[in-house]
Formats: C-alpha cells, sequence, structure tokens
C-alpha cells in the first residue's frame, strides 16, 4: 500500500479556505483569525494506514488536553502554512522535514480560539524515532484510520460558536477522545480515504 492514490485525489481538489464568510462580522476576534497549520503524518504498518496524533499538556493555556495533530501559529519567519506545519512538528514530535512526502491539503477550517487553520497531509516513515516535545506534548498517539473510521467510533454534537450553531464531531480511540478542529479534519481525510 502507498498512499499515491490519496495524493492524487488530494492535488485534484481545490481546497477551500477557512469559511470565514460564513461567520457574522460581529463574531470575527478583534485582530482577525490568526493564520495557523497542522500537519497529518500519515504512514503504513501491517498494510494499514494509520495517523500520528499528539496529546497536549493539561496546562498549556491553549487547546489544553486535546488531541491534536502536530501544528500551531503561522510564525513571521515561515514562508508559508506549509513551513508552519512542518516546523511545528519537528518541534513537538521530533520529525525531520526532510522525512515527509507532501501529499496535498484538505479545506480549511476556523477554531473558536480565533484560528484560521490549514491542514497539509503527508506521509511519514515508520517506524520512526518520535520524541514528544515535554513542555507542549504530553502523548504522541498512533491510531489506524480503520478503527476511527468505524460508525460506533464517530458521533456528531451541536454547539453554539460564533454566533451560530455548528457540528462537532467526535472520535472515540482507546480512552481518547478527538474532537473540534482537529476531529473535522480527521473526517474530511477519512471522507477522501474511504472513497479511493
Amino acid at each position: 500500500m502507498t498512499f499515491d492514490r490519496l495524493g492524487q485525489a488530494l492535488r485534484a481538489k481545490e481546497p477551500r479556505p477557512c469559511p470565514v464568510d460564513r461567520i457574522p462580522a460581529q463574531h470575527h476576534p478583534p485582530q482577525g483569525f490568526a493564520p495557523a497549520a497542522v500537519l497529518v503524518p500519515l504512514y503504513e504498518r501491517d498494510g494499514e494506514a494509520w495517523a500520528l496524533f499528539t496529546k497536549r499538556r493539561a496546562d498549556l493555556r491553549l487547546h489544553a488536553g486535546q488531541v491534536s495533530f502536530p501544528g500551531g501559529r503561522v510564525d513571521p519567519d515561515d514562508r508559508d502554512t506549509l513551513a508552519t506545519a512542518l516546523r511545528e512538528a519537528q518541534e513537538e514530535v521530533g520529525l525531520d522535514p526532510g522525512q515527509v512526502t507532501i501529499l496535498g491539503q484538505l479545506d480549511g477550517c476556523l477554531v473558536p480560539t480565533g484560528f484560521c487553520l490549514t491542514p497539509w497531509v503527508g506521509s511519514v516513515p515508520y517506524p520512526y524515532p518520535y520524541l514528544a516535545e515535554p513542555r507542549e506534548v504530553e502523548e504522541i498517539i498512533m491510531a489506524p484510520l480503520s478503527a476511527l473510521a468505524r460508525p460506533e467510533a464517530h458521533r456528531i454534537e451541536l454547539r453554539e460558536a460564533y454566533g451560530t450553531r455548528h457540528e462537532v464531531h467526535h472520535y472515540a480511540f482507546g480512552h481518547h477522545t478527538i474532537w473540534g478542529a482537529t476531529a473535522r479534519i480527521l473526517r474530511d481525510l477519512l471522507a477522501i480515504w474511504y472513497s479511493l
């Protein structure tokens, strides 16, 4: 199994930008939505596609304790959002950017804490000596896409954000729950992966 077909599908689809225009102006952050990016690292293990996530430390100011993809805010020195995603993955889990094969980009999504998030999908080696950054990452989590795609692993809640009601996706894996922006990105990835 390779990720060639996934890369072809991602490159054939024009990714949608963050849906800022769907948010009433009075609910925009005063400084606007800050650009951010994540890397969605995928690898093959035992003939299956797996994804890498991080669990953020419980004492962080933003997104404490959440399961997420490696990523963060765009720095002024970052060339673009892809550079941000690769830099953050290196900082958070020790992934050498030279070991990542970029497959493409998923639709942008808004995060209620004021970020416009660009997800980049990349294939990464396995096995690999990942190392969690202890000041930020509590745990590195590996999950097969097949487990996350099981109907019983997924549920949807309705919540209010930016003055409107939104679907909030949740995915259960072991004792972890993946929700929020990470779950929206995962939903988009799974839809493409299982359409191939």
